[in-house]
């Protein structure tokens, strides 16, 4: 018999971004998913870093390809063409931090106009591991995500609590989507 290819192409390849303001954790949140650990010495991204991790979403073999874009408002303009073809994203609050909450709209707003109306969006309100500083309940956080018709997720990029569910859930529902025709 042939031996088995070492590499078999994915079923399916999909542009993730991980998106929210700066210091919610966005490349703790990357690199938990992909490494399986915590990145302890983490500075602010300049620009994009990249990752590409392949999962199992009900049996099919799915890459993603994941860009993690800097929160800082002065790359704003940089990060506009990396929301070309992004099929799926990570909104990334801190629970700890009203202020990251109170951004949300923003970037959805450019996810939803600078990506695609269809892209799918889930919220993580990162930082789970801090429940005693949270400023941003899950009830309200939850609503938000109702409202705006988000699937909702509470993370920890720390514990890695969560973090795998989030990219699979988001995947799940982009492959759901492709094949009902949507």
């Amino acid at each position: 018999p042939s031996p088995l290819p070492l590499f078999s192409p994915a079923d399916f390849l999909f542009k993730f971004l991980v998106i929210g303001s700066a210091g919610t954790g966005k490349s703790c949140l990357l690199h938990q998913f992909i490494e399986n650990k915590f990145k302890q010495d983490s500075n602010h991204t300049i620009g994009v870093e990249f990752g590409s991790k392949v999962v199992n979403v009900g049996g099919k073999t799915v890459k993603l390809q994941i860009w993690d874009t800097a929160g800082q408002e002065r790359f704003r303009s940089v990060t506009r063409s990396y929301y070309r073809g992004a099929a799926g994203a990570l909104l990334v609050y801190d629970i700890t931090s009203r202020e990251t909450y109170n951004a949300l709209t923003n970037w959805l707003t450019d996810a939803r106009t600078l990506a695609s109306p269809n892209i799918v969006i889930i919220l993580c309100g990162n930082k789970k591991d801090l429940d005693a500083d949270r400023e941003v309940t899950f009830l309200e956080a939850s609503r938000f995500a109702q409202e705006n018709e988000l699937m909702f997720l509470e993370t920890s990029a720390l514990t890695g609590e969560n973090v795998e569910e989030a990219f699979l859930k988001c995947a799940r529902t982009i492959l759901n989507k492709i094949e009902s025709g949507k």
